[in-house]
């Protein structure tokens, strides 16, 4: 083939014009933003060697604000799950006055400055609040416990699920609800056989969301958590006390603990994620 017949071919117009260039500078920046980080995290650990992580792990102040965060983190993902559910089904499915206003307030904890947040629910919570007080008189107390994180948390991880649950809502049809309905099924059995299957992936996924915004949350939990070590002492808030004691491979090895059980959490959520998407196909 001569050079002449050849050269339209080398000359072939792509699809996607600079694709090559876009996905060198697409690499570059996740390498630098995130795969570089993550390296120093899974480095920096391993200068207490491994008897020292052991130690760390085995510490209980660590042990107890893994059971504090990951435990409150779960919970209040689990609770959060229905109330969005509920709020996302009263936002698409009726009307009434002040729709819009309350579906703007979905996104409030999205705008709103964690620390705002923190300092809003712990003066509505103090014993001296306006919950606080009247609960303080149930002898249920909020503020300072591990109850004030759970419902912080809530706080952080409804919108998540709100907002995963609504766009499946909205696409679902209602001929499946009323052909349920023409059969003699009650609301109940509606929901449970017919609506509920169709949601329960976009329920996954959106509990997988509020617990991943959850576990690391930091500036609404830490003023509503009086930070009592083994009580309210939450993991994000360990890490800062190791760093402001230049124990840099600690606060690394407690952030990279961290990580791998938030990773492995999320993946067994994926996984069971697919199976129902399979399931309800």
């Amino acid at each position: 083939m001569s050079a002449s017949a050849a050269a339209p071919f080398f000359r072939r117009r792509h699809a996607l014009p600079g694709f090559g260039l876009s996905l060198g500078f697409t690499l570059a920046w996740l390498g630098l933003i995130v795969l570089v980080p993550l390296a120093a995290l899974a480095i920096r650990p391993w200068e207490l060697g491994l008897g020292g992580i052991g130690r760390l792990m085995m510490d209980p102040r660590v042990l107890a604000a893994f059971r504090l965060s990951f435990g409150a983190a779960l919970l209040a993902s689990a609770i959060a799950v229905p109330l969005g559910l509920l709020l996302a089904w009263v936002i698409t499915r009726y009307r009434f006055p002040g729709r819009r206003v309350l579906d703007a307030l979905v996104d409030l904890p999205f705008a709103l400055p964690t620390a705002v947040a923190g300092l809003a629910l712990t003066a509505l919570f103090a014993p001296n609040g306006w919950l606080g007080a009247p609960l303080d008189e149930l002898d249920v107390k909020v503020a300072y416990t591990p109850l004030g994180v759970v419902i912080a948390l809530i706080f952080v991880a409804l919108p998540f699920i709100a907002r995963t649950v609504e766009p499946v809502l909205r696409d679902l049809p209602l001929d499946a609800e009323e052909a349920a309905a023409t059969l003699g099924a009650t609301r109940v059995q509606t929901l449970a056989r017919v609506v509920l299957p169709a949601l329960a992936p976009a329920l996954v996924t959106g509990f997988g969301l509020g617990f991943a915004r959850a576990v690391g949350e930091y500036g609404s939990i830490i003023f509503i958590a009086g930070n009592v070590p083994m009580v309210s002492e939450i993991l994000p808030l360990l890490i800062v006390v190791r760093l402001e004691e230049f124990d840099y491979a600690g606060a690394a090895a407690i952030g990279l603990a961290m990580l791998v059980l938030a990773f492995l959490i999320l993946l067994g959520l994926n996984l069971w994620q697919r199976r129902l998407r399979r399931q309800t196909r």
